[in-house]
């Protein structure tokens, strides 16, 4: 029993600290950096701000977003364009139907004609729910992007403060 211990204790002992961001072998270069970027200690390897982070990350959320509205825009566009190919096809075959003299028309004929001015009725009023619908998405989006301006106003003016450098504030004061 005492073996099995000593021998897990020696084992655990010679591992080296490998894992990823272990700070044991992170090799720092202190010639180089400032006192700022020396004081980040992260497991991510790269010299990129938390706020840089933020602002990727946000930038990538707003692709994103306008992907997924372009894909719905396509959908709406793909749905219209087949609602407008089955009414069409409808109102060929109601005009044909139409162009028969009424005293030769079977009993038949006439019910079919009525069911065709019903069912192109159907897909007229869907078709207008799915412009209805287009048009409420559309405006949702616009408010989505005044919200999402607005957030990235108020991330960038932030960001601008901790990325301009001192030399550059101070040269900005000679020219006022």
């Amino acid at each position: 029993m005492e073996l099995k211990q000593s021998l897990s204790a020696h084992l655990e002992a010679e591992k080296p600290l490998r894992r990823y961001g272990a700070v044991e072998e992170t090799e720092w270069k202190a010639e180089g950096l400032g006192r700022n970027q020396l004081d980040i200690i992260s497991m991510a390897e790269t010299t990129m701000m938390p706020e840089e982070i933020e602002l990727e990350m946000a930038k990538i959320q707003r692709l994103r977003e306008v992907l997924v509205r372009r894909e719905s825009e396509l959908r709406f566009m793909m749905d219209d364009i087949q609602l407008c190919k089955d009414i069409m096809d409808l109102k060929q075959e109601l005009q044909n139907l139409v162009a028969i003299p009424e005293k030769e028309k079977t009993k038949l004929q006439k019910q079919r004609e009525d069911e065709l001015i019903q069912k192109i009725h159907k897909l007229v009023q869907k078709r207008d729910f799915l412009v209805d619908d287009a048009e409420v998405e559309r405006l949702r989006e616009q408010e989505e992007d005044k919200e999402m301006a607005e957030f990235l106003r108020i991330k960038l003016k932030p960001l601008e403060k901790v990325t301009k450098s001192p030399a550059s504030e101070c040269l900005g004061l000679y020219f006022f």
